[in-house]
């Protein structure tokens, strides 16, 4: 593995863990909330300075299915991402409080709002490139060959995830937090920063594992397709 690829995943899960953070609002309070942001945002700057070879290459090559579907998801997250730095800014108590607002209760909602559209479009950007990060593991860790009962085992892991995922998505009421009726929500009694974790990983591992599964659906009925039509 390149130093520049490992660069970039380190970026990567960086940034992804401190989105984490950001999510737990009601655990870390205001003034850890906005100097995370800041430290996102540098790191998202920094993220697509790293990848603005893919920016020059969008009208280079074939434009299949996937393709189109992974640009459109990626602007997709940097629009949400933008709206979500910038109505942060917006509504800032502490690092940029001189900052006059008026009626900053709709760049609230704008701010949570997207901030939640963005955990779920990052969780699907992540399951795009599931596989790459899988075999960056693999090379890793020294893992060449395949074993039944490791693939096995994980997918019936995910398939636990995804069960527990579907259920904190409900206890956390996530569809109403990607909504105009309730972006706000709330910290529960009995709420915990691990608790915290598990569900939000969960939640994640949704996207992650249903947008995984589903690429490699496609792509294998494709290879059926190519296959039936040399016959």
């Amino acid at each position: 593995m390149s130093r520049m690829v490992l660069i970039k995943l380190i970026i990567d899960l960086v940034m992804t863990i401190l989105m984490f953070v950001e999510m737990a609002y009601y655990i870390t309070g205001n003034r850890v909330h906005e100097n995370v942001g800041v430290t996102l945002f540098g790191l998202f700057i920094a993220h697509i300075i790293l990848n603005r070879r893919w920016f020059s290459s969008l009208l280079r090559g074939k434009h299949n299915f996937r393709r189109i579907l992974q640009i459109g998801l990626n602007f997709l997250f940097l629009a949400a991402m933008a709206v979500m730095m910038v109505s942060g800014i917006l509504i800032s108590r502490d690092l940029f409080p001189l900052i006059p607002v008026k009626n900053d209760m709709i760049f609230r909602q704008m701010h949570v709002q997207t901030a939640y559209w963005g955990f779920i479009i990052m969780a699907v950007h992540i399951g795009f490139s599931w596989g790459m990060i899988l075999n960056s593991v693999r090379r890793m860790t020294g893992i060449t060959g395949t074993s039944r009962i490791r693939t096995m085992g994980l997918r019936i892991l995910a398939v636990l995830i995804v069960f527990y995922g579907v259920y904190a998505s409900f206890e956390r009421e996530i569809g109403s937090k990607l909504t105009i009726y309730n972006p706000f929500g709330s910290l529960s009694n009995d709420d915990t920063s691990i608790k915290f974790v598990i569900d939000y990983l969960s939640i994640m591992g949704i996207y992650i594992s249903g947008t995984h599964y589903a690429l490699k659906f496609i792509q294998k009925q494709g290879q059926r397709q190519r296959g039936t039509t040399k016959y």
